[in-house]
């Protein structure tokens, strides 16, 4: 029966793809590329107080803080009014973390704590218990502990002294999971989607192709840019495990678009080797036009003159104007130059950060640049 499958037969060509033939220098791990639908990160969120501040909390203008401990009092039978609370030993603060894909009860994850008030420093402080909540409002963790604030902020007589952000710290394994997540992999009609990270029909293609090459039993097909569909051979979840481990494992060589990205704020430029330039003549030069102000300080007083009340000191402004016109600097470049080339002609002949990249925004206009210029 040469037909039947045989689930061992699976495993056993899923170890051969894992260990087969060195990866090309250009190949990347499809676990590097794309994700399996279905296993992704969620972020939750909740409200809490901060306690335990060195009088860098809250002050008497955040009623929303004065509430809030005034409620906390009240479940452990001691009534305060909020209007009462005079402390700046606390601070509202937001509690964040993200969720992963999979979940067991018991998990640690960290929380990030942000001041919502006017705070000055968390430093020294202490997270109460604060319930954290996902888009369905169900608490998924609860957070609670000493947070770890990478900065300070010290302040005597208006004198202040401050590193980094104190407003904000973070709890290490301060939130514990509460509810289980188990992400729901297969499709109703048994097969599972892969998604890249940056759809691409070409890599879609690539990585079909590869997980057809390297596992015989398994179809893939690329049906979108930035999906491809598997048929699950054995759909089982111990079958689906060791398939999604054997295709996260195969290598595949992506394309990449060619796209050039500049700073304008750094001056930074960055770009594939796959960029290339048709034949372009650039030419840079300006006009420095440069003024001048100096001002005279006029004395009445000389040897000769004795100066009376309408005779006075005086400022005279004296103004110069200067125009340099330097010569035009030109640089030709041939069909297939590369970004490196212009980039190294362009510092030849004195040109600037900024100059550069007004340069390039020009040759994209002009047709000559090949690829995708970002400006950020």
């Amino acid at each position: 029966m040469g037909n039947v499958w045989n689930p061992s037969r699976l495993l056993l060509l899923m170890l051969a793809a894992l260990g087969g033939a060195p990866h090309a220098a250009g190949d990347v791990r499809i676990k590097d590329l794309a994700r399996f639908e279905g296993v992704r990160d969620d972020a939750i969120l909740g409200y809490g107080l901060v306690v335990g501040l060195p009088g860098t909390g809250d002050s008497q203008r955040n009623l929303a803080t004065l509430q809030s401990v005034s409620n906390m009092l009240r479940e452990f039978g001691v009534q305060v009014p909020a209007l009462s609370v005079s402390s700046r030993n606390v601070a509202a603060v937001m509690v964040t973390a993200t969720l992963p894909g999979v979940l067991r009860i018991g998990d640690r994850l960290d929380a990030t704590v942000s001041s919502i008030g006017d705070a000055r420093s968390l430093a020294g402080g202490t997270l109460l218990h604060t319930p954290l909540i996902g888009t369905d409002r169900q608490a998924y963790a609860t957070a609670q502990g000493s947070l770890a604030v990478g900065g300070y902020r010290f302040e005597q007589n208006g004198n202040v002294e401050q590193k980094n952000f104190p407003t904000a710290g973070t709890v290490l394994d301060g939130a514990i999971a509460e509810r289980p997540i188990s992400p729901q992999l297969a499709n109703l009609d048994g097969t599972l989607d892969l998604i890249l990270n940056e759809p691409d029909y070409t890599t879609a293609a690539r990585v079909a192709e590869r997980i057809n090459t390297a596992l015989a039993q398994t179809a893939a097909a690329a049906v979108e840019s930035g999906r491809i569909r598997l048929r699950v051979p054995d759909p089982s979840d111990a079958g689906l495990v060791r398939l999604i481990a054997a295709v996260e494992n195969l290598a595949v060589e992506p394309d990449v678009r060619a796209r050039v990205v500049v700073n304008e704020r750094t001056g930074t430029i960055v770009s594939g080797g796959n960029v290339w330039l048709s034949a372009v003549t650039v030419t840079q030069g300006d006009i420095k036009v440069s003024i001048t102000q100096d001002y005279i300080v006029s004395q009445p007083y000389g040897g000769f003159v004795r100066p009376s009340r309408e005779i006075r000191t005086a400022i005279v402004p004296q103004t110069s104007v200067r125009v340099q016109e330097p010569g035009t600097a030109s640089v030709t470049l041939k069909q297939g130059a590369t970004i490196s080339d212009l980039v190294n002609a362009l510092r030849a002949i004195k040109a600037s950060s900024r100059e550069v990249i007004a340069v390039l925004q020009g040759i994209k206009r002009a047709g000559a640049l090949h690829a995708e210029l970002v400006v950020q």
